[in-house]
């Protein structure tokens, strides 16, 4: 017998797993839509059918009010994103998942109520009797939020993964996994049981807290034995996959195991591209060629663009008086501030934007990110800075097509320069115009070092990957959370 066929004979037997179902992270949106949809319609249709009474059988009458349910169906869709209906983390935390989305259930139902039940040419008792819609709804979207964080975040519900090599880019998927809490593996339903790496000193040991169970010698019989979901390869070179490697990649791959990227998972688990593990493979950072639904979805979007400038303009119309005798008030100065940055293709324009800082606040200091709490910031500005107000006279820079409504933050040259020196592929987020939101801003804080323009430029290039109505749609819900809530700086 071969030493490669002994070596898989001596590894130690590994305990199997109990019968599983596991669901992928789209899977579980999917779940938790569905499911919040018909309970939502479900305690409109018990209510409506209730209380107006109809002669009709019940399918029937449904069917023929059927814009009803497809309104609340949308009422909550739209709200989902401002209160992180479907963040996999929150809603597999029972407290917070089963308060959070039965008062989200209140509140959307309640506005639904008094949108379009409320007006219902019905005698009035009937029409007060139909407000038990809000507190049925919270009822059952609470019951069933719960269930979820308690049932489908159990092991029989997660996916497994074996990650081959346990080197940086593996430490670092787990490291993904973890973050923000300890909730996170239990949270998005993924589950890393262990690293398959040559070098014989990491055998035995720990990653990250993750055992380092075997070499590419014990793949086949690993995965006999754990049965993962996925194997994942966590190697930047391609050129170092071992020959034998490939082909037991392949022959686990006919007994029905997924082969997958570090990169993929890792975009998967948290929305960013990992840059600096990207390695030569330009194809992690670049999206794919573009196609012809691509090409419409930029002329959607230039479109909306110039529709939304139109109006942003007219809302800057009605804010520069209060911003004017704001400013003159704390910091006499210029009321507009313009300053270089550069945008799509790395060429430069003139940003503009309402001046938040004192007059001349760079020279002494030159260029510099500005800080939480920054001391020139005046009191007039940190009220427009918090609610992002500052950036209204953008909509300007989006009308001459300098600008998106969405898209990476334009950043200033001197910055640039430097940034593009330390963070991996940083120009390829120059690809798309710049914007006055984008998936960076509404996802991280705001950045003032090195560590922080990296951590944003995966965002980015995530967006740029990815970019389409979806997400745009969710990116803008997003943003109007953040303005509500005051998170600007």
């Amino acid at each position: 017998m071969s030493s490669y066929s002994n070596r898989i004979e001596r590894v130690a037997p590994l305990p199997r797993l109990n019968p599983r179902f596991p669901l992928r992270f789209s899977e579980r949106r999917i779940l938790l839509i569905v499911v919040d949809l018909l309970g939502l319609n479900v305690a409109l249709l018990l209510v409506l059918f209730a209380f107006t009474q109809p002669e009709t059988p019940i399918f029937a009458w449904a069917w023929q009010h059927q814009t009803w349910f497809l309104l609340l169906s949308v009422f909550w869709l739209l709200a989902a994103p401002l209160w992180d209906g479907y963040d996999l983390v929150r809603a597999a935390s029972p407290n917070d998942a089963t308060w959070s989305a039965a008062g989200a259930a209140l509140v959307v139902s309640g506005l639904y109520w008094l949108v379009l039940l409320l007006p219902l040419p019905l005698p009035l008792p009937r029409r007060i009797y139909i407000l038990t819609l809000p507190l049925l709804s919270a009822l059952g979207i609470g019951l069933w939020r719960l269930l979820y964080a308690t049932l489908f975040t159990q092991p029989a519900f997660q996916q497994t993964a074996l990650v081959i090599g346990a080197g940086c880019s593996g430490a670092a998927l787990v490291r993904a996994l973890r973050e923000p809490d300890s909730d996170r593996p239990c949270g998005v339903g993924y589950r890393i049981l262990g690293f398959i790496d040559d070098d014989e000193a990491k055998q035995g040991t720990c990653i990250a807290d993750v055992p380092v169970i075997g070499t590419r010698h014990d793949l086949i019989s690993l995965h006999r034995q754990y049965q993962p979901d996925e194997l994942v390869l966590a190697i930047s070179d391609v050129h170092e996959i071992h020959a034998e490697l490939f082909q037991a990649l392949l022959d686990c791959r006919e007994q029905g195991a997924q082969v997958t990227t570090m990169a993929s998972v890792y975009e998967r688990l948290t929305g960013r591209v990992p840059v600096e593990y990207a390695g030569d493979d330009i194809q992690v950072v670049l999206p794919a060629s573009p196609s012809a639904i691509y090409r419409l979805y930029t002329l959607l979007k230039r479109l909306v663009d110039i529709g939304a400038a139109a109006v942003g303009c007219l809302f800057l119309l009605l804010l520069i008086p209060p911003v004017w005798v704001a400013n003159r008030l704390t910091n006499p100065g210029d009321l507009l501030y313009r300053q270089e940055r550069v945008g799509k293709g790395g060429c430069t324009f003139r940003v503009i934007k309402f001046r938040s800082m004192v007059m001349d606040a760079e020279k002494e200091t030159g260029a510099v990110w500005a800080g939480q709490n920054d001391p020139r910031v005046t009191p007039a500005g940190r009220f427009l800075r918090r609610t992002r107000l500052d950036e209204v006279p953008q909509f300007w820079n989006v009308l001459r097509g300098e600008m998106s409504l969405i898209g990476p933050r334009p950043e200033r040259p001197v910055f640039v320069r430097q940034l593009q020196a330390q963070i991996p592929y940083y120009q390829a987020r120059h690809a798309v115009k710049p914007g006055i939101t984008g998936w960076a801003q509404v996802k991280y804080r705001y950045g003032a070092s090195v560590e922080d323009a990296l951590m944003k430029v995966q965002y980015d290039l995530y967006y740029i990957k990815h970019q389409g109505v979806r997400l745009d749609l969710a990116i803008l819900l997003k943003t109007v959370q953040v303005t509500l809530g005051l998170k600007g700086r």
